[in-house]
């Protein structure tokens, strides 16, 4: 198993999950080790139903784990604390603009003073929104609606980017072409990434490290450094290891050994 040598932002220790129910006990997580380390983009991949969403519930501290620690800069994490929050939808709200979008995690925290607006509404600018601000979500393609929420989630400088397959809902084409924007604006933010998928080629693309869990209890099978360096989602499909890692990775994401 390769590991990361930055300093962690992130870190899982032995991490053990239990859900208690009328009907008894599941346990979704067992011994559940890794970390992130700062500036870096990690994938989760995982057979359907091993828990990658739990993982990132974990991550965020909306679920406090039955065993082990989750610590972010070495302190146990606290929810909502540094952590910014991706989902598969965009979730924007269709009666507030895209302007009042973007800024409502300001809004939220207290802090929408005229300069962390001011720099909320230039990462917008920045990233081809200018002109749409004061539209409303549906007058916005797809693509540049999961623009906008990844630019409403950077707006309250999160040190920690967890990302819930942004983007499953999005066309084939236009989902190549958001992931290229997505990849580029997080590494231009030089922000530290979490992201879980069910799509093998999606990890390859943006992932420094891959991490492939197990069946549940979840647990790091395999962990691997992909080597592409800074190269763009659609340069890295292009080049001749992106096939050599897409089969290392399917066979064990399907308990077999890599050829």
């Amino acid at each position: 198993m390769q590991t990361q040598t930055r300093a962690p932002v992130l870190e899982f220790d032995d991490v053990r999950l239990t859900y208690h129910t009328a009907a008894g006990e599941t346990t979704a997580a067992e011994h559940l080790t890794f970390s992130v380390g700062a500036g870096e983009f990690i994938a989760v991949i995982g057979p359907s139903g091993c828990g990658k969403t739990t993982l990132l519930s974990l991550a965020a501290g909306l679920l406090a784990p039955s065993a082990g620690q989750v610590r972010m800069h070495g302190a146990p994490v606290r929810c909502g604390r540094g952590v910014g929050y991706m989902l598969q939808k965009d979730e924007l709200f269709p009666w507030r603009t895209v302007e009042e979008n973007i800024v409502l995690p300001l809004e939220i925290a207290g802090q929408n003073t005229p300069q962390q607006r001011k720099r909320a509404l230039e990462l917008a600018e920045k990233y081809g929104l200018g002109g749409f601000l004061k539209h409303g979500p549906d007058q916005l393609s797809g693509g540049m609606r999961q623009r906008a929420a990844l630019i409403r989630t950077l707006a309250a400088r999160p040190q920690l980017l967890l990302l819930d397959e942004p983007f499953s809902a999005l066309d084939y084409q236009t989902r190549l072409s958001v992931c290229d924007d997505v990849y580029n604006i997080i590494r231009a933010e030089n922000k530290t990434a979490l992201l879980v998928t069910h799509d093998i080629s999606e990890a390859i693309s943006v992932a420094d490290r891959v991490l492939v869990l197990t069946a549940r209890p979840a647990r790091v099978a395999a962990a691997h450094a992909l080597g592409f360096g800074r190269a763009v989602p659609l340069e890295r499909r292009k080049d001749a290891r992106f096939a050599r890692w897409f089969d290392v990775l399917w066979q064990e994401l399907n308990g077999k050994a890599a050829p």
